[in-house]
């Protein structure tokens, strides 16, 4: 079994174990206020690791190896570093619960399905190239974590909206929506991830260009790649307009969202996917 393999393993059973700390006293109809600071600092252990396991798979002297499973890997540890420095301004405590059962999955991924000849090697000739490159991948999972966080957001928002008995004995599920940050709040931060994403994308968009006229001397090249990127570059784009100047929110701001993330998925993950899994290429 390879070093990476071993240390996702071990990424897998710790995002779990931070999962269960939050199950726990909601479970048990308990505060989470308990152990809040040791959570915090635990989890930037946790990335660390999740760190190393993905630095040892998929960085090589001259070149990065990649495949669906990993970039999945990749984007939830990107996406939860993001998520550990908003927590240190905003108390997002009681998400650790789903992020962390989603971490561990995407963890468990690159166990299930590890690199192997059919992965997707990227050879690393030039400064500019691997520039673009980072971009495109934090571009990705900034809009991966929005994605999740307009889906919690729309889960939060449909729950205030029905009607509920506040008793003591709750259920699991109805208690842990309680514990999220307020509507206005989540919505603020799906917002921030998406100007962020969409930010990080342009420049990503930009790079690709700037990458293209040099090798190959065209604006952008013609793959399917650059197709649904620039498609889902419009779509955020409408999305971030219809915010400003018609105030989209909730079911509105979701729909669009997911259409732009579906769209970067088929730029990469999608397609890789397929090539592997499917047609074994």
């Amino acid at each position: 079994m390879s070093l990476d393999i071993v240390l996702h393993y071990l990424s897998a059973l710790a995002y779990l174990l931070l999962a269960a700390s939050i199950w726990y006293p909601l479970w048990k109809n308990q505060t989470l206020e308990k152990h809040n600071k040791l959570r915090h600092w635990t989890l930037l252990l946790i990335l660390l690791l999740h760190g190393c396991a993905v630095h040892t798979a998929m960085l090589y002297s001259d070149h990065i190896r990649l495949n669906w499973a990993l970039s999945i890997s990749l984007t939830v540890w990107i996406g939860m570093f993001i998520f550990w420095i908003e927590s240190n301004f905003v108390s997002l405590k009681a998400l650790l619960l789903p992020l962390g059962i989603t971490s561990a999955l995407g963890c468990l991924l690159t166990v299930f399905f590890p690199i192997t000849d059919t992965g997707l090697i990227i050879n690393v000739n030039s400064e500019i190239f691997r520039i673009h490159l980072i971009i495109s991948l934090f571009a990705y999972s900034v809009i991966a974590l929005a994605t999740i966080q307009a889906l919690l957001t729309a889960v939060l928002d449909r729950h205030l909206h029905t009607p509920h008995d506040f008793d003591s004995k709750q259920k699991l599920f109805n208690r842990l929506i309680e514990a999220q940050p307020p509507l206005l709040l989540q919505e603020r931060i799906l917002f921030r991830l998406i100007w962020i994403g969409f930010g990080l994308l342009t420049l990503s968009v930009i790079t690709g260009s700037w990458v293209s006229i040099r090798y190959y001397d065209q604006l952008l090249p013609y793959d399917h790649k650059t197709l649904f990127t620039l498609l889902a570059w419009i779509v955020f784009a409408f999305l971030l307009a219809g915010r400003a100047l018609w105030g989209w929110r909730g079911r509105i701001a979701l729909r669009w969202n997911l259409l732009g993330f579906f769209l970067l998925m088929l730029a990469y993950t999608g397609s890789r996917f397929v090539f592997e899994m499917i047609l074994r290429q």
